[in-house]
């Protein structure tokens, strides 16, 4: 027998590779997420992969969806992305999905308990806002940032809690965690129409658009009115009600965390985008975050 025929006995002979685990099948979307929000590895401990796939799954999914909307310069690709998404969660109950984030939420039974509308709403919101511009004020901002991601929050609540659950807290606490992370990117996005500061802190400050991208006194001044102006709103959000899913509420006590220590730096923006390492603080965060899931869920 020639060498090149016992190479192919061989291939014959090799058993067939076994297909991905659910798993496997999202870890790369779910390694995304992961990149974007580090600490909740530390969730992972509690919210156990295995047993609790379609909650990785619906986490991932709101990421490919807020990078889809924000991470993609061109509009059209952007638009084509967050359409294609609004097509494949609509008919996903049907169909079980096409995507590996899709199959593996839809496999769940309570994917089926949650309407097509909901599971809509955040890519509509997102193609939605492509044309609004630099907002006026604060308030203005939380305004135009909240149909987008009050969506997701909302979706995530009905998937962690049930469809009826209060999700009040989660849209304010979403819409913040959102313009917190915009304006750690101010030195990237200074071109854009968008911009993360509001007109009210660049002309309170005197601060041009061109000037954004540059460290000066002005744009620290301006930056740490914004955080005061969003430390302040996340006391009145922990007031409001409702529950938070064991990853939203872990992302709040990062940013709140963030924010304290950005505030007392000399550089507020370098601070911001240096972030922290995660400490026993966040490992506790994780816990409480969990055990006051499943006191929920078990009531």
């Amino acid at each position: 027998m020639s060498e090149s025929d016992e190479q192919a006995d061989a291939v014959e002979a090799a058993p067939p590779s076994a297909p991905p685990t659910p798993l496997q099948a999202i870890q790369s979307y779910v390694d995304k997420w992961l990149t974007v929000q580090p600490a909740q590895h530390l969730a992972l401990v509690f919210v156990k992969p295995e047993r609790y796939l379609g909650h990785l799954a619906l986490a991932a999914l709101e990421q490919e969806i807020i990078a889809a909307a924000y991470g993609i310069r061109e509009p059209t690709v952007a638009l084509n992305k967050l359409n294609w998404w609004a097509e494949e969660l609509s008919g996903a109950m049907v169909t079980g999905g096409h995507h590996p984030l899709t199959q593996a939420l839809f496999a769940d039974p309570r994917a089926q308990e949650i309407s097509a509308e909901l599971w809509m709403a955040p890519a509509l919101a997102a193609m939605a806002q492509f044309e609004d511009g630099t907002p006026a004020d604060f308030a203005a901002q939380l305004l135009a940032a909240t149909p987008m991601h009050g969506a997701l929050a909302r979706l995530e609540t009905a998937w962690w809690y049930g469809p009826a659950a209060n999700a009040t807290r989660a849209e304010r606490e979403a819409v913040l965690s959102h313009v917190l992370h915009v304006l750690r990117r101010l030195e990237d996005d200074a071109d854009r129409d968008r911009l993360p500061l509001p007109m009210a802190q660049l002309a309170r400050y005197d601060l041009a658009r061109n000037a954004l991208a540059t460290p000066s006194a002005a744009r620290n001044g301006a930056i740490g009115a914004q955080l005061e102006d969003i430390q302040a709103a996340w006391r009145e959000a922990a007031c409001l009600p409702g529950p938070l899913s064991v990853f939203r509420a872990l992302e709040s006590y990062e940013a709140r965390r963030l924010l304290r220590h950005s505030r007392r730096a000399g550089d507020v923006l370098k601070a911001l985008q240096h972030g922290q390492h995660s400490n026993y603080g966040t490992t506790w965060a994780a816990w409480r975050a969990a055990s006051r899931w499943q006191r929920h869920t078990s009531s």
